[in-house]
């Protein structure tokens, strides 16, 4: 197996001093879509925000393309190749869908066109010059992904992507990462839903208490549904 595209190595974090992580070790190798299981409040959201540099009191290794992010300045993590889709969406509410997708920086070549990403997004088209206050939930969430593919990163980081989501739009947001995977995008996914994850998940790791307790491929999904059941709550 080729080298991982993204490594971290006992990525600790904090919150003031509320210890978060506690020694995370995770690998995402070119072309995967890892998915990251775990209740509310166990520490993923956490490792995304600590992978982009946004929680500032880490320890540990964080390697991305075999850079050292650790101690990369915030803006330049971004134009690394890394899109970070937050559960909150962060759509500039009082700007236009045209707007929103032109307003990130492209930080490489290869980034998805507005026709490409209309095929993809055909709601986006017919809502282009909708504000965002506009736009319905599943909207803005296909709002958000298309920002980061317009800018030619590498990898998708994203948090929570089917929350509080209608079925139908849980279904198409699937449909859109499958075709990614299928087009090769690496793709590192927060997401409670394992059953949807199933669909487009190569790897799993599960984690409680700020930690990796478990890893294993798709196919022993099946095999591990006690566990799941008695982690999650499901």
């Amino acid at each position: 197996m080729s080298e991982p595209l993204l490594a971290l190595r006992g990525l600790n974090a904090w919150y003031g001093e509320g210890h978060a992580l506690h020694g995370v070790d995770l690998d995402v190798f070119p072309g995967e879509t890892v998915t990251l299981l775990g209740r509310n409040g166990v520490g993923k959201t956490t490792t995304l925000r600590a992978i982009m540099g946004l929680i500032r009191k880490r320890t540990g290794t964080t390697t991305f393309g075999g850079r050292d992010l650790m101690h990369m300045p915030l803006h330049h993590v971004a134009r690394a190749g890394l899109g970070f889709v937050p559960e909150e969406r962060g759509i500039f509410s009082t700007l236009s869908v045209d707007e929103n997708l032109n307003l990130p920086p492209v930080v490489a070549p290869g980034g998805m066109s507005l026709d490409e990403i209309f095929t993809l997004f055909p709601n986006l088209k017919t809502r282009r010059n909708s504000q965002g206050t506009k736009l319905s939930g599943g909207e803005q969430q296909m709002l958000a992904m298309a920002r980061m593919l317009r800018t030619g990163v590498k990898m998708l980081l994203l948090d929570e992507p089917t929350e509080g989501l209608a079925p139908v739009i849980v279904q198409r947001i699937g449909e859109v990462l499958a075709e990614l995977k299928a087009r090769g995008m690496t793709i590192l996914l927060v997401e409670q839903n394992f059953r949807f994850a199933r669909r487009i998940a190569d790897r799993f790791y599960l984690m409680e208490h700020g930690k990796i307790t478990a890893s294993f491929p798709v196919g022993e999904l099946d095999q591990r549904m006690a566990l799941l059941g008695e982690v999650l709550g499901v």
